[in-house]
């Protein structure tokens, strides 16, 4: 017999409203051109404006900035990268890696909720023995899982927010691990926006104007040092000594320990 909280969790435009929402800005801010105006060239073309902004309301700066970076993170859109090294530029490295480190813990955490409802019961009732084993063996180091892979800089940012809604995980651990994880990284990129300025009057000398026309030619892949991805490398290797030990252990008792 089925109870009015059956009818409820099976309404479709419950279950699938939001991850609709979202597919649909997705598609609108590609269609609009919005992924052309992410980019960092762009983004500079308008610092000016953008640090008088701040300078003069920094209270609903950090509010509009974070609002967009949650947005940008919820609907998996691209461009986050050049909005945390802008965010360097306009904010200062420190009060910019916060606002994005916050902006997209709660991005993520949005997205996360709208795949864990929509997704979660498709895939556990398709799932075979195979994910069902997979699920289970992530579910015992979720936290472990999740801070590894925050910190190791290979894996797209968006893939990363839906896999553990996929497989089960909590709401909270799944925070706590995203907030932590994504520090370093994301203080990185803001450090490397609030030394930009260097990097954008060598371009000016190059091309003068490019600034102000958005046409100077800086690639986030050439401001990404091989030290710096070898550092997260080094913490994200570093977080997952603990499960690898225990692997190793196969969760036999230390000597000493009952």
């Amino acid at each position: 017999m089925t109870t009015e909280n059956d009818k409820k969790t099976t309404n479709p435009i419950k279950k699938w409203g939001a991850l609709g929402v979202i597919i649909a800005l997705l598609i609108a801010g590609y269609a609009a051109g919005l992924h052309e105006y992410f980019s960092l060239s762009n983004l500079i073309k308008h610092r000016e404006a953008m640090v008088a902004f701040v300078s003069d309301n920094i209270l609903l700066a950090a509010l509009t900035y974070m609002a967009v970076y949650i947005t940008v993170v919820a609907v998996s859109f691209p461009g986050a990268s050049a909005l945390t090294i802008t965010s360097g530029l306009v904010f200062g490295g420190i009060l910019g890696g916060m606002l994005t480190v916050v902006g997209a813990t709660l991005g993520a955490m949005l997205i996360f909720l709208i795949a864990r409802s929509s997704l979660g019961d498709v895939l556990e009732k398709k799932a075979g023995p195979f994910i069902q084993k997979m699920i289970a063996g992530f579910q015992k180091d979720q936290f472990q899982y999740l801070l590894t892979l925050r910190l190791t800089p290979i894996f797209p940012f968006w893939v990363v927010n839906i896999v553990p809604a996929l497989l089960k995980m909590k709401l909270v651990p799944y925070a706590i691990a995203t907030f932590l994880g994504i520090i370093p990284g994301t203080m990185a990129f803001a450090y490397i926006g609030a030394g930009l300025d260097s990097v954008i009057a060598a371009q000016e000398e190059a091309n003068p104007g490019c600034a102000d026309a958005g046409t100077c030619s800086i690639e986030i892949g050439a401001l990404v040092t091989t030290d710096l991805l070898i550092a997260l490398a080094g913490l994200a290797a570093l977080s997952a000594l603990p499960f690898i030990i225990k692997k190793i252990r196969g969760n036999k008792p230390i000597a000493g320990e009952e």
